[in-house]
């Protein structure tokens, strides 16, 4: 796996990308108005290029999985992949300097790993270690960085300058399922999770159909999700753990 050459030019490249993200920075704002969408030509262009590719692709194939699939198997694919992030989710709690979250991560991935079958089966749940995600975008905004411009990334969707950096780690640490000298593998890996995330959605698509600007719509669930998941799903008149993109769609 090509690791060396991305770590030795890592400091490089990510301070080529933390002076982009100050320089567009401003703040973000909940109303379409107030966002922070100096891109919106090409993210208009990349949404209306990514919704392409779900309708002929990614849904078609989501209601195929939905429908050959029973519950408890897709379930199951689901915790599977969960438990994939925990590594992930461990490092990102230990540079949030969050021990209580990582002790929760290590006990949840030992518990699900071992008597949870490789993760099929979420153990750790029940033995009272509560699921929860951290990512790098997250750390970043923890440690001050500003969110930057919005972005619209092909076929990964809604983003922002800030998250699409996270992302790059993401792939080379910790995933033991990215193998880019093996082809068929990743995109078993990610083609799997995204059909298995979007077969999840498809009840939601009937909230999309009736918005007047979709774009819009999707806009304004990440940005609010990704605050939300940033203050750990505190919000001002309540408290609790994220629901992830589901709940905010349901709230809408």
């Amino acid at each position: 796996m090509p690791v060396l050459p991305f770590i030795r030019n890592w400091p490089r490249l990510a301070g080529a990308f933390l002076s982009a993200l100050i320089l567009f920075a401003t703040p973000i704002g909940a109303g379409a108005d107030t966002a922070n969408d100096p891109l919106q030509p090409f993210n208009r262009a990349m949404f209306a290029f990514n919704d392409v590719v779900d309708r002929a692709l990614i849904r078609p194939l989501a209601v195929g999985y939905r429908a050959v699939l029973p519950q408890q198997i897709r379930d199951g694919v689901n915790n599977f992949f969960d438990n994939l992030r925990a590594p992930t989710t461990l490092i990102n709690d230990v540079l949030q300097g969050k021990p209580k979250r990582a002790q929760d991560t290590v006990n949840r991935f030992l518990v699900n790993s071992t008597i949870g079958l490789l993760g099929f089966v979420d153990i750790a749940s029940r033995l009272g270690f509560p699921d929860h995600e951290e990512d790098y975008g997250q750390t970043l905004a923890v440690w001050g960085v500003p969110a930057g411009p919005y972005l619209v990334l092909p076929l990964l969707g809604p983003s922002t300058a800030r998250d699409a950096l996270g992302r790059v780690p993401e792939f080379y640490i910790a995933d033991p399922l990215w193998q880019p000298d093996e082809t068929a593998v990743t995109v078993a890996r990610f083609g799997l999770r995204a059909v298995d995330i979007r077969s999840r959605l498809l009840d939601f698509d009937r909230i999309v159909q009736m918005q007047v600007d979709p774009y819009l719509f999707f806009r304004e669930v990440y940005l609010q999700n990704r605050q939300r998941a940033i203050m750990d799903g505190v919000r001002p008149d309540s408290a609790g753990k994220s629901e992830g993109l589901e709940q905010q769609l349901l709230e809408d």
